[in-house]
């Protein structure tokens, strides 16, 4: 299969003090259109950093990343802003939704970023808030919403752009169990509707289990790919 994503021996170091304290040593990863990758591996080994250096929020030590054969740190700052919006999604342990937002205007937010109309916009938020089974929810403030209702939303609100590369970092980390297996059917039934490309870094290792491929890492390097299918 074609490659979505290509990132070749990534470095990354970060300064403490007068020393420097590597995170990842050298890591090369190849993901494929439609894939479902779950990066693996005890806490510290680099895979939130992992997440964010492919998806640009974080500049790596050495090394590159392109998506959709476009060099990611090759990109200006406005144009890495750009590429991260219009093809990326992003979706982190804690919702980080806007709390003065309903839960359609928080869906709405990438497209309104992107300068889209609000009726396009709205239409967009509607349609996936219907996706993740929360249509009925959506003039509802995240206070109003139950831990996973505002996961579902903020999964909506990753893919509402139709970005070409979906990053989830422990999406279920803060669920309980029933959530957290409500959020992992979402999250298949959304890869296998939409075709999206997600890598995912979990400690859970039922989500694991349900990649197309599960990379485990350990001291900032890959040690293991284990592929399924």
């Amino acid at each position: 299969m074609r490659s979505l994503l290509e990132a070749a021996d990534l470095v990354k170091r970060y300064r403490v003090g007068g020393s420097e304290i590597p995170v990842l040593k050298g890591v090369a990863l190849s993901v494929a259109y439609g894939e479902v990758v779950a990066v693996v591996g005890p806490s510290g080994v680099g895979k939130s950093t992992l997440l964010h250096i492919l998806g640009g929020l974080d500049r790596p030590s050495g090394g590159t990343v392109r998506v959709d054969g476009n060099d990611v740190f090759a990109l200006s700052d406005t144009e890495r802003a750009r590429f991260r919006n219009e093809s990326v999604g992003f979706v982190f342990q804690f919702h980080h939704l806007l709390n003065d937002f309903t839960a359609e205007e928080n869906v709405m937010l990438p497209l309104m970023i992107q300068g889209r109309p609000v009726s396009e916009a709205r239409i967009a938020a509607g349609e996936l808030l219907n996706a993740v089974g929360l249509r009925e929810r959506r003039a509802h403030l995240p206070s109003e919403l139950s831990g996973g209702e505002s996961q579902r939303v903020a999964v909506a609100r990753a893919l509402v752009g139709r970005p070409k590369l979906v990053l989830a970092d422990e999406p279920s980390g803060n669920l309980d169990a029933e959530h957290s297996r409500e959020l992992h059917d979402l999250i298949w039934k959304l890869a296998g509707s939409l075709k999206q490309t997600f890598v995912i870094a979990t400690h859970d290792q039922a989500l694991a289990a349900r990649a197309d491929r599960t990379i485990r890492m350990e001291d900032g390097r890959i040690v293991q790919q284990v592929r399924r299918g």
